[in-house]
């Protein structure tokens, strides 16, 4: 208060205390004093009505005013002025009644000093100072608490509103005060605001919810804050709480949530379905890749975003891919078959559907492109037209073969005769006889093979077993073929048996040694085996022509030259050979595939180029069976085993994947060696098994699994292939790996084989 001078109503009927107090006054130099003195309350109340004073000095006992009476009457009329209250000794409690109307302090007359005046005086103008801007700041929190959506209310401890403003929802603070949550909302709304609430209580830690109160048939969403209300001493003694209506909020926050919901359905419709999909901005970016997109092309979607579709997808640009281009910016949409490449670069063949997406003005944004894998399909579609021309071939081949028999059949028969006729003829005329006939007859042996192919002649079926027959050929063979040549065979002695002509299933494994001991002009190994095999819906599917049900397969393998790829497919045609003029008719392999069908049964041939042929004859078993085998027994399921299964063919990696699963096991997938050495050593604790194709790209399967020795040496594998030389195998079986399971295979056979190596 340094400087600056202070008007002071000195209220007081006793002069020699009015002449003290100026003294005091004038004793303290830095504060400069405009006292007023009056001894009456009228008198001051006249000049209250007139002028302001920073304070007010007032005794309680006047003239015309007794006692706390005086202090009302004052205070009411200047209630901005704070006021001293002068007292006797013996009215000290009357004073201290005084400041709990409102005085700012009270000063004892006779004990008064300078500086005791001056403090309270500074005291008494500061304080009604921060109390008027007290009342400046409620009444600015009042004016902004109207003006805005909080509803702010505190309670005591049993929950009771002790203070409520700005209410909502139609409610008066006269509805509240006084009462509980439970006398104004619904019981379950308000069971769960006391129990917000006396957690608050019982912690001292705030609380912001959100929370729904049903008032008057009205629901109401509000952002709810709970703070612990504290007195003084700081004892808890209620809560205040402030709440905002967010109702509008909350009902577009749940249009929102259900437009999300919707978008995440569409989505996971899209992932749901096998078709790879994709859409790509016109610069041919992607911006989207559902998971049979990843599946299918092994890319993921974090990994296909963004990326240029034709870079990912395809080994070089194409003057057809070009032109789908042009005809779905121009026509909206263009459809056909395309050639892609996989993550492995494993190239698979695809019907591809592209439809372009416009925005709501009509402009093109992307395309978006359906892909269907038809890899398997065409495979198939290959298989049924390969039958369809063996079928019209065979068809043609029969009426020619009809034709032959009438022309050949005169001129043996006259061969035959023509001898008789002249019995005399010269040594010369006799040979040239015994040339006719013997040609003669050879053009019969022909015509019969040729019928033997075209609808498998049909001979004397009786119950065989095939062990004997093959014991009886290698004994054949072993007194036969060139000493260079190994003979080995191997037939189990609970072989089964099957319905046949016995010649004609002579001829059929005679044709197919015949060819491989041409395959080997420098000697190697002839192998003939023979085993059981139940063939199931999985195996079915991996061969157009197999059908459920048991069979007798018999294998004839060798080591020689093997068959080139371009031609593997037409070498069951009729008259089609590779051999010289003169050293074969082309028509073995025909008979051979003519006379396995009349038996009901099937081939199939794997070929190694420049090592190893094997055929597969698959005839249907038809007794034998009494004996339970390992392949009727019921299959063994796993214990949730994680297996890796490596094979760079698709539709294996499906059928195997889904057999094991449906048998309790997990399944990871490789497509190379690569790919399967990567898996394993981030897996390896959990892999409990590999089956691995010893055929892959990149990486072929023995040296991979020499580096999954590297990593464990304990770890265990099932090493597969359709076709295995011996020399294959001597590697497969120097490396660890005891476990071989041929091509195709059902699903016993496969789960026999886990159950052997996880014992």
């Amino acid at each position: 208060m340094a400087g600056k001078n202070i008007k002071v109503l000195l209220v007081e009927d006793n002069p020699g205390d009015v002449f003290l107090l100026q003294e005091f006054l004038k004793e303290v130099t830095t504060v400069v004093v405009d006292l007023s003195p009056v001894e009456r309350l009228s008198e001051a109340l006249n000049y209250l009505a007139k002028e302001l004073f920073d304070l007010i000095l007032l005794d309680l006992s006047l003239p015309d005013s007794q006692g706390l009476e005086t202090f009302v009457i004052a205070h009411h009329q200047a209630k901005a002025t704070p006021i001293i209250v002068l007292t006797g000794i013996n009215d000290e409690t009357l004073a201290i009644r005084a400041m709990q109307e409102g005085a700012q302090d009270y000063l004892v007359k006779g004990q008064v000093t300078g500086d005791l005046l001056v403090r309270s005086m500074r005291y008494a103008i500061e304080r009604q100072r921060a109390d008027n801007a007290l009342r400046q700041s409620e009444e600015r929190f009042r004016v902004a608490l109207k003006n805005s959506p909080i509803f702010v209310y505190n309670q005591d401890c049993e929950l009771r509103y002790t203070w409520v403003y700005n209410p909502s929802d139609g409610l008066t603070v006269e509805e509240m005060l006084g009462k509980q949550d439970l006398d104004i909302i619904p019981v379950e709304d308000a069971q769960r605001l006391t129990t917000i609430k006396r957690g608050v209580l019982t912690s001292g830690i705030g609380t912001r919810e959100e929370v729904s109160i049903t008032i008057k048939d009205t629901t109401r969403y509000y952002d709810l804050t709970v703070e612990p209300l504290r007195n003084e001493s700081q004892e808890i003694v209620g809560v205040t709480c402030a709440s905002i209506d967010i109702s509008e909020r909350q009902a577009a926050l749940r249009e929102r949530k259900l437009a999300e919901e919707k978008i995440r359905e569409q989505a996971a419709l899209l992932d749901v379905t096998t078709d790879a999909i994709c859409l790509r901005n016109l610069n041919n970016q992607i911006i989207f890749w559902n998971k049979g997109a990843e599946t299918l092309y092994g890319w993921k979607a974090t990994e296909a975003w963004g990326k240029n579709a034709s870079e990912l997808l395809y080994d070089e640009p194409s003057p057809e891919i070009e032109a789908a281009l042009l005809q779905v910016v121009s026509k909206g949409k263009w459809q056909g078959e395309l050639t892609k490449l996989t993550k492995m670069d494993k190239e698979i063949l695809v019907a591809s559907r592209w439809s372009l997406v416009c925005d709501e003005q009509g402009k093109p944004k992307s395309i978006l492109t359906v892909d269907t894998d038809i890899t398997e399909k065409k495979h198939l579609e290959a298989q049924l037209f390969r039958a369809q021309r063996l079928e019209s071939i065979g068809t043609l081949a029969s009426g020619i073969a009809h034709d032959l028999n009438n022309i050949l059949t005169p001129i043996l028969a006259g061969a035959q005769l023509l001898p008789l006729k002249f019995p005399h003829a010269d040594a010369r005329t006799r040979h040239l006889l015994e040339i006719l006939e013997i040609n003669a007859r050879r053009g019969a042996d022909l015509v019969k093979q040729v019928l033997s192919f075209a609808r498998g002649v049909e001979g004397k079926r009786i119950t065989l077993q095939l062990r004997h027959l093959i014991v009886e050929l290698a004994k054949i063979l072993k007194e036969t073929f060139p000493k260079s040549i190994e003979i080995s065979t191997d037939v189990p002695q609970d072989l089964w048996m099957v319905s046949g002509d016995s010649t004609q299933l002579h001829q059929v494994l005679m044709n197919l040694c015949v060819n491989a001991r041409d395959a080997m002009a420098n000697g190697g190994s002839l192998s003939i085996s023979a085993e059981n095999l139940l063939i199931d819906e999985n195996y079915a599917r991996m061969n157009l022509e197999a059908k459920e049900g048991p069979y007798t397969v018999i294998t004839v393998s060798d080591t020689g030259s093997g068959i080139p790829r371009e031609i593997l497919d037409r070498i069951f045609e009729p008259f089609f050979t590779t051999k010289d003029v003169g050293q074969g008719t082309g028509l073995g392999l025909s008979t051979v595939l003519g006379i396995v069908k009349s038996h009901g049964g099937f081939v199939d041939v794997y070929s190694e180029l420049g090592s190893s042929t094997s055929f597969k004859v698959y005839l249907p078993a038809v007794g034998g069976m009494e004996t339970l085998t390992p392949e009727e027994l019921p299959p063994q399921t796993g214990h949730g085993e994680l297996i890796l299964v490596v094979d760079d063919e698709a539709a294996i990696q499906e059928i195997t994947r889904t057999s094991l699963e449906a048998h309790n096991y997990k399944i990871l997938v490789a497509s190379d060696g690569i790919e399967a050495i990567a898996l394993y050593a981030k897996n390896k604790d959990k892999i409990s098994a590999v089956l691995m194709d010893i055929m892959l790209p990149s990486l072929d399967g023995l040296t991979a699994i020499r580096t999954l020795r590297k990593i464990n040496p304990q770890v265990r594998i099932i090493a597969s292939s359709g076709l295995m030389s011996d020399n294959k195998l001597s590697a497969v079986a120097a490396i660890g790996v005891n476990t071989f399971l041929s091509k195709p295979y059902t699903v016993n056979e496969l789960l026999l084989s886990l159950q052997k190596v996880l014992s």
